[in-house]
Parts: C-alpha cells; sequence; structure tokens
C-alpha cells in the first residue's frame, strides 16, 4: 500500500524527467530562464502570498541553528532567503549553479558565488551551518550533493536540508495539474526533479551526520490560490504555523532535516 501510494503521487512530468537527471547544462538554462520572473511573487509582492508563507516557515527553522553562525546557502538562487540570514547571522555566503540567479542575489550586494552543490569551492569545516532549499530535489546525485554539504560545515555544526515529499497534498496537487511554467516556453517539466519519502530523506545524509530535528512546510495548504480565499486562506496560515513543527510534519509538501555532524 505504502510502496502504491508513494509512486501514485509522483507527477507524470516527474516521472518523465528522469531523461536528464545529469544534464547541469540544461539545469542551469531552466533556472536562468526562471530567474527573469522569480521575484514576482516573492519577498512581500503579493499580500498574503503563498511563497512568502513557505519563505517565512524556511527561515524560522534554520535560524535556530544560524543565528550568530557562518552561513553557507546552497542554491540560493536570487537571495530572498540569504539576505535575511545574512541579518541575523555572523557571516553568510551562497552559491547557485545559474548566473541568472545570481545576478540578483549580487544586486542585493550578497556575497555569493557560482558553483554546484556536488562540488563546493570551499575546504572542509569552513561553515557552522550549511543549509538548502529547494535545490536537492533537483539532483540527481543527492548523497554526493550531501556529503559536500557534510564536508563544508564544521563539527558540532548542523546541515539543513529540504526535500520534497511524494506523500503530501503538494505532490498530489502535481499528479493530478500539469507542470508549472517559469518562463515563455519552460515548465518543470524541463528540470530533473525527485521525490523523496521523510524516512528515505532522513537516511541519505552521510555517515558521522543524525537527524536533531525537522520541519514540515505545506501541510495542510491544497494549492498555491487557496491562501487568498476569504476564511479559508487565514485558517490554512494559521494551520501551517501551528502543525510545522508537529507529527503531522511527515505529510508535508517540503520536508526539512537539520542534521548535527558530530
Amino acid at each position: 500500500m505504502v510502496a502504491w501510494l508513494h509512486r501514485s503521487v509522483l507527477p507524470s512530468w516527474t516521472l518523465d524527467s528522469s531523461k536528464h537527471p545529469g544534464d547541469l547544462a540544461a539545469t542551469r538554462r531552466y533556472y536562468d530562464e526562471f530567474a527573469v520572473r522569480y521575484d514576482r511573487a516573492r519577498g512581500g509582492r503579493v499580500e498574503g502570498g503563498y511563497h512568502d508563507l513557505v519563505d517565512d516557515l524556511e527561515i524560522d527553522f534554520v535560524a535556530r541553528f544560524a543565528r550568530g553562525a557562518d552561513v553557507l546557502e546552497v542554491g540560493c538562487g536570487t537571495g530572498l532567503l540569504l539576505e535575511r540570514i545574512a541579518a541575523f547571522s555572523r557571516h553568510a555566503e551562497g552559491v547557485d549553479l545559474s548566473p541568472g540567479m545570481l545576478s540578483g542575489a549580487r544586486e542585493r550586494g550578497l556575497n555569493v558565488r557560482e558553483a554546484s552543490v556536488t562540488e563546493l569551492p570551499f575546504a572542509d569545516e569552513s561553515f557552522d551551518v550549511t543549509c538548502s532549499f529547494k535545490v536537492l530535489a533537483h539532483v540527481a546525485d543527492i548523497r554526493r550533493a550531501l556529503s559536500e554539504m557534510t564536508r563544508v560545515t564544521r563539527r558540532g555544526g548542523t546541515i539543513v536540508a529540504e526535500f520534497y515529499n511524494p506523500l503530501s497534498l503538494r505532490a498530489l496537487a502535481k499528479r493530478l495539474g500539469p507542470a508549472g511554467k517559469v518562463g515563455e516556453k519552460t515548465t518543470e517539466a524541463a528540470v530533473y526533479t525527485r521525490f523523496d519519502r521523510p524516512s528515505e530523506a532522513a537516511l541519505l545524509c552521510p555517515a558521522g551526520t543524525r537527524l536533531v530535528d525537522r520541519r514540515g512546510v505545506r501541510i495542510v495548504t491544497p494549492t498555491a490560490a487557496s491562501l487568498h480565499w476569504p476564511v479559508i486562506g487565514p485558517l490554512l496560515r494559521s494551520a501551517e504555523w501551528r502543525l510545522c513543527d508537529s507529527p503531522f510534519a511527515t505529510f508535508a509538501g517540503f520536508w526539512i532535516g537539520a542534521f548535527r555532524k558530530d
């Protein structure tokens, strides 16, 4: 039953995207095109917006470990999260595969560079916290990516990693609906995407790390548009905050694990 449900909620376009799991050039082109419109519905530009709720829940979680720390965000995009992390950390840097995304981060005055999560250009144990949101789901060699994130994290530090969860309303919505557009002609089907159950994700980090905390994001929200529904929207927003650290996190669209490096 569980195996059937795992596969049945996977988006049909996600299953097709496995044809190009290692094509970094395709991933770079995808995010370069996405960069043009990435910030349009984020950063407070849409009142009560879905993306801002997700960002707020992510930032609130990473702040538990990153206040006053040296932090690396892997896949920093246009710097929306990194800018907020820099406000409460001691030092913050970011890397991203996409020059288009990085141009937005540089406009924010952030310390960023172009690099792949599977080859991070930093010495061992350079940061107290290494975090990644909405990135690992697009990396076929996820174990290598997590190994690199662990390598550059100091002993006693934390790896905060977000995964797409197939056992969620979000995955079901992706399954039933078409691939979302990121440009005039490009859709989400153009990039490799993976879904990992929380029980699987918790086992992906290398030896020498252990799960110490977790959070679920988008647990009860059926669609992004539902947050704008009268009465229902505020209730969904409140429920997301109330349930994010509860056992219901197992059914979140985005499952975030915090792994301590011993």
